[in-house]
C-alpha cells in the first residue's frame, strides 16, 4: 500500500516512496535514508546534530543464532549525510548489560570505552557517547533531533509545563543533565513511568521520538515538530514584541555587505592572533531581527542552551560598539578601538576557564570569539576551515531561534556556566579533537588566482584547493568561469571555493571581487596574478594597440590586483603571499615577441621591486617562469601558436615536441609542474623566500639567472 503524503508547514516532508521501497526488508538502509531527509531540513536539526538509530535481529557470527543489534550514528557524524559507514553497530543485550557495572555520574567517561566491548559489526564507526540514550529504549527506530521549535520549549523557563500541556501528556519531560549513561537510564524511567507516550523532551537540549517502522518514526518526528512550531507561531509577540521591537535599523542591504566587506579582514586578523581563521557573514533576516532588537544586550551574553550549539559557538559572541557607518578612513584607529574589544573579550574568556576548570580540564584554548556581531550590519564567524565557519554561524542562527521561540512561550534559560565549561572541556571531547586529521599545508588559507577557469590558473586553483586553501576562482570569460565552478563544485563542494568574474584591467570588477572574496571567506593571504594573452608578431608588425593591451593586462593587471591584495593583508596583520606568473621570455630573447616579452620582463623586475618594499609587513612576492606549457592554455589561441611555429620554422603539431626537444631535460612542462612550483613558495617549506623564482621550462640554458 502507497504511504499517504503528509502535508507540513513548518518542516519539509521529504519522504519519497519509491525509494522508499526500493530499500524495504533493508532496516539500515531505510535508516539511512530517514537520517539524510532529516538532515535536509535545518529546520529539524543542525548539521552534526543529534543522531538515529534503529534495531534489527542479526546472526551472531559465533553462535549463528540470531540477536538484537543497534545500529546508531557514531561519533563525530553528521544525518544529513549519514552512509553505512558513519553508524556504529552494537549488540543490545551487551549495553544494556553495562547497568551491572555502572559506578555512578562521575564514572560517565569510563563507560564510553566499554562501549566498544559491545561491537557487533567490525567496520564500526566510534560509538559516541549518546549510544546508551537508544540503546535503553525498546523501540525499533529512534530519532534523537535538535529541532529548533523544540528547543526553544525546552530552553524556556516553563518548558516542562509547556511540553505537558501542548502534548497533553504524550511527550515526557527529562530535565537538563549531559549525554551519557546515566541519561539513558533517565530516559527508560521516564518511558516506564508514562507508557504509550511517543517522545521524550530533553530540557535545554532536544527532543527523542520513535516508531516500529522507519516511516512511523520519520512521521512521529515531523509531527511532534511541527506542533511546536506552530504553537510558537502563534505566541510570537502576543507577550510583548519579538525580542522587545527593533532598537537599531539596518542598513540597506547592498550597504550591509560594503560595510561587512570592509571590515572582515580586520576581525579576521584579531580573531587569527593564535591561528589562523576562516570567516562566514551573514545578514540572514533572522540574525537582522536578533542583532538590532532590544533584547540583543541582555540575551547575547546568556550564551547557547544545546550543547551542540556551545560547542561551535563559545559560551557567547562579542558584539561590536561601532556605528554603523562607520567610514574606515582611519584603520589604524579602528583596528585598536577593535582590538581593545577582542581583549576584552579574551580576558573575560579566560575568567570563565580559570573559574569553572577542573583539575584535569584540557588547557585554555583559543580565546577569540567564534562569533562576532555588528549591529545593523550583521554577523560574522570565525573558525579554523570555511565549513567549520559556516557551520558555527548556522548554529547561532539555530540558537537565536531557540531564543525567540522561548521568550515568546516564556523566558529564555541558557546553561549554567559550570554546566557550560564541562561540555566544552569534557575530555571525551577533547579526546576527539585529538584524533581529528592533521591539517594540510594550506588549510586556514584563501588564494585569489586570477584567470583560473582554465589552463594554469586552473591547475593553481586546483592545487590549492586540494592542499587545504579556500581558492577564489576568477576569470572574465562568465561562461567559461561558470563551467570551471560546476566541476570544482562536484569535486570539492562549495566551502572550497568561490567563483567570481574578474577583469584585471576594470577597476570596477577587480572591487567587486576582493569584496565577494571578503564577505565569503573574510579576507586573503595568496595573490596569485596569472591572468595573461600573448600576441607573437614582428617588431614592424606590432601596434600600439598590441603594446597597450600586453601592459594593461600583464603589467597593469599584477600591479593593480597586488595593490588591492596587499591592501586586505595589511589590514589582517597576518602576512601573505604573492606569486607572479611570468615567464621565461622575461630573462631570454626570442623571435616575434618584444611586446610580450617586454611585459614579462616588467612583471619580473616588479615582483622584485614588491618584495623588497612589502617584506616590512612579511609579504612576499616571489615568481614562477613557466615555458611553453601549452594544454588547455588559451595563451595558444588567437594565433599565437602558428606564429611561433612559423618563427621556429615548424608545423603547429609539430610545437609540443620542439618545446620538449629543447630543454636540457627533454621533457614536456605541464599545468601540473607549475601548479607544484606555485604551491611551494606558499606552503610553508620557504617562509624565508622572497623576491626569487623558479623557472618550471625543462632546462633552458639561456634562461638561467645566474
Amino acid at each position: 500500500m502507497d504511504t499517504p503524503i503528509k502535508s507540513f508547514k513548518y518542516v519539509s516532508f521529504l519522504w519519497d516512496e519509491a525509494k522508499a521501497a526500493a530499500l524495504a526488508g533493508n532496516e539500515v538502509d531505510l535508516l539511512i535514508y530517514r537520517s539524510n531527509i532529516l538532515g535536509a531540513d535545518l529546520r529539524i536539526t543542525n548539521y552534526g546534530g543529534g543522531n538515529t538509530s534503529c534495531k534489527t535481529m542479526e546472526p551472531d557470527p559465533l553462535t549463528k543464532e540470531k540477536v538484537e543489534v543497534m545500529w546508531v550514528k557514531g561519533s563525530g557524524g553528521d544525518i544529513g549525510t549519514l552512509t553505512k559507514a558513519g553508524l556504529a553497530g552494537l549488540y543490545v543485550d551487551k549495553l544494556r548489560s553495562l547497568k551491572g557495572i555502572y559506578r555512578g555520574l562521575e564514572f560517565e567517561d569510563e563507560m564510553v570505552e566499554l562501549f566498544n566491548h559491545c561491537i557487533y559489526d567490525l567496520q564500526s564507526k566510534a560509538p559516541s557517547i549518546d549510544t546508551p540514550l537508544h540503546s535503553f529504549l525498546p523501540f525499533k527506530h529512534i530519532d534523537h533531533l535538535h529541532p529548533d521549535a523544540a528547543i526553544a520549549i525546552a530552553a524556556s523557563k516553563d518548558g516542562e509545563k509547556i511540553t505537558q500541556d501542548l502534548w497533553k501528556g504524550q511527550i515526557a519531560w527529562v530535565p537538563w543533565q549531559r549525554p551519557g549513561f546515566d541519561l539513558g537510564l533517565k530516559l527508560k524511567a521516564a518511558l516506564d513511568q508514562n507508557p504509550g507516550i511517543r517522545g521524550i523532551m530533553l530540557g535545554g537540549h532536544g527532543l527523542f521520538t520513535w516508531g516500529d517502522t522507519a516511516y512511523d518514526c520519520y512521521i512521529n518526528s515531523l509531527e511532534v515538530i511541527e506542533t511546536a512550531s506552530a504553537y510558537l507561531a502563534d505566541n510570537y509577540g502576543k507577550r510583548r514584541p519579538v525580542f522587545g521591537g527593533q532598537k537599531t535599523e539596518s542598513l540597506r542591504p547592498e550597504n550591509r555587505k560594503k560595510q561587512a566587506a570592509k571590515i572582515a579582514p580586520i576581525l579576521r586578523g584579531l580573531a587569527s592572533s593564535e591561528k589562523r581563521m576562516v570567516g562566514t557573514f551573514t545578514d540572514a533576516p533572522e540574525v537582522l531581527q536578533f542583532i538590532n532588537s532590544h533584547d540583543l544586550g541582555k540575551l547575547a551574553p546568556m550564551g547557547t542552551s544545546c550543547p551542540d550549539h556551545f560547542l561551535r559557538t563559545k559560551i557567547s559572541p562579542l558584539v561590536l560598539d561601532l556605528p554603523e557607518n562607520e567610514d574606515f578612513s582611519n584603520v589604524e584607529d579602528l583596528k585598536s578601538k577593535i582590538g581593545a574589544a577582542f581583549q576584552a573579550y579574551r580576558e573575560m574568556y579566560a575568567d570563565y576557564y580559570l573559574k569553572h576548570k577542573h583539575h584535569n580540564s584540557p588547557a585554555m584554548r583559543d580565546p577569540n570569539p567564534v562569533i562576532i556581531i555588528w549591529p545593523a550590519v550583521g554577523m560574522f564567524s570565525f573558525a579554523k576551515d570555511k565549513q567549520t565557519s559556516r557551520v558555527a554561524s548556522e548554529f547561532y542562527i539555530n540558537a537565536i531561534n531557540v531564543m525567540r521561540g522561548a521568550e515568546a512561550v516564556s523566558e529564555y534559560v541558557s546553561l549554567p556556566l559550570q554546566e557550560a565549561f564541562d561540555i566544552e572541556y569534557w575530555l571525551l571531547e577533547e579526546a576527539k579533537l585529538s584524533r581529528m586529521p592533521k591539517e594540510k599545508p594550506l588549510s586556514r588559507k584563501i588564494a585569489l588566482v586570477t584567470g583560473s577557469a582554465g589552463g594554469i590558473g586552473k591547475g593553481i586553483a586546483e592545487k590549492y584547493i586540494q592542499e587545504g586553501a579556500c581558492v577564489v576562482v576568477t576569470d572574465k570569460d562568465a561562461d567559461r568561469l561558470k563551467q570551471a565552478e560546476q566541476e570544482f563544485q562536484k569535486k570539492y563542494g562549495k566551502d572550497s571555493f568561490l567563483g567570481v568574474v574578474l577583469d584585471v584591467t576594470d577597476g570596477e570588477s577587480l572591487e567587486k571581487a576582493i569584496e565577494a572574496t571578503c564577505l565569503r571567506f573574510g579576507g586573503v593571504d595568496i595573490i596569485v596574478n596569472n591572468a595573461g594573452i600573448s600576441i607573437s608578431k614582428t617588431f614592424e608588425d606590432h601596434t600600439d594597440q598590441d603594446w597597450s593591451r600586453l601592459n594593461d593586462i600583464l603589467v597593469m593587471g599584477q600591479y593593480s590586483v597586488s595593490k588591492a591584495g596587499v591592501k586586505i593583508m595589511r589590514e589582517q596583520g597576518l602576512g601573505g603571499d604573492i606569486v607572479n606568473i611570468v615567464s621565461k621570455n622575461a630573462l631570454v630573447a626570442g623571435p616575434k615577441n618584444v611586446a610580450y616579452g617586454t611585459a614579462k620582463a616588467a612583471q619580473l623586475h616588479m615582483s622584485r621591486l614588491m618584495a623588497a618594499e612589502l617584506a616590512d609587513y612579511k609579504i612576499k612576492v616571489n615568481v614562477v617562469n613557466p615555458d611553453a606549457v601549452i594544454e588547455n592554455s588559451n595563451i595558444w589561441e588567437g594565433g599565437w601558436a602558428e606564429n611561433r611555429a612559423k618563427a621556429y620554422g615548424i608545423d603547429v603539431k609539430d610545437l609540443p615536441q620542439y618545446y620538449a626537444n629543447r630543454t636540457l631535460l627533454k621533457e614536456s612542462v605541464k599545468v601540473s609542474d607549475i601548479a607544484d612550483a606555485a604551491f611551494v613558495l606558499v606552503s610553508g617549506l620557504l617562509d624565508k623566500t622572497t623576491g626569487n623564482m623558479i623557472n618550471v621550462d625543462g632546462g633552458l640554458a639561456a634562461a638561467f639567472p645566474r
